[in-house]
């Protein structure tokens, strides 16, 4: 039987993945950043390319024009964010898809917050378009956020059937 003390804090072994990706994030946001000029593009595929911009807004520049106030809004928000997150990965911690997917998006709000608080904005780098149609720019962070978010969408979806195959077990098993 593991050391229960052990056990308490085993959901700290989910976050090298978390640091992982900030590393990656932080890495990438400042080699674009130190090597492009701001605006600057460059030609990669017909439906990809690199380009240094910077987003003081939210997901696709949600707020970007707002005035200022969103920087400090979205710290706050990404801290609460990140707090329930820990929390939801320490209380399910034996869900190996939701800790995974969970761990990703502290991962890249991290990495994202951290630009927040030094840059005043988000190095953004990743354009990808299609028939003149531009998607708009992103980065490690962003996309460990929506892998975490599709995976946390998967996972609850799947549930269900997790739970009802649980009640059925313990219907059909004797003695519990």
């Amino acid at each position: 039987m593991p050391d229960q003390a052990t056990s308490r804090w085993s959901w700290l072994r989910w976050l090298w993945i978390s640091a992982v990706v900030i590393v990656i994030d932080l890495s990438t946001k400042y080699y674009f950043d130190s090597t492009f000029s701001y605006g600057e593009t460059r030609y990669v595929a017909p439906f990809f390319n690199w380009v240094l911009v910077y987003n003081p807004g939210a997901a696709f520049s949600f707020l970007a024009d707002a005035g200022g106030w969103q920087r400090e809004f979205f710290i706050l928000l990404t801290l609460v964010i990140t707090s329930v997150l820990l929390w939801m990965l320490k209380s399910n911690q034996k869900n190996r898809l939701l800790s995974f997917a969970l761990v990703l998006t502290i991962g890249g709000a991290l990495g994202n917050l951290f630009d927040r608080i030094v840059h005043g904005h988000v190095i953004d780098f990743v354009q990808l378009h299609v028939g003149g149609y531009y998607w708009p720019a992103f980065n490690v962070a962003d996309s460990a956020i929506c892998i975490g978010a599709a995976l946390l969408v998967w996972d609850a979806i799947r549930q269900p059937k997790a739970n009802t195959e649980s009640i059925a077990e313990k219907q059909v098993s004797p003695g519990k």
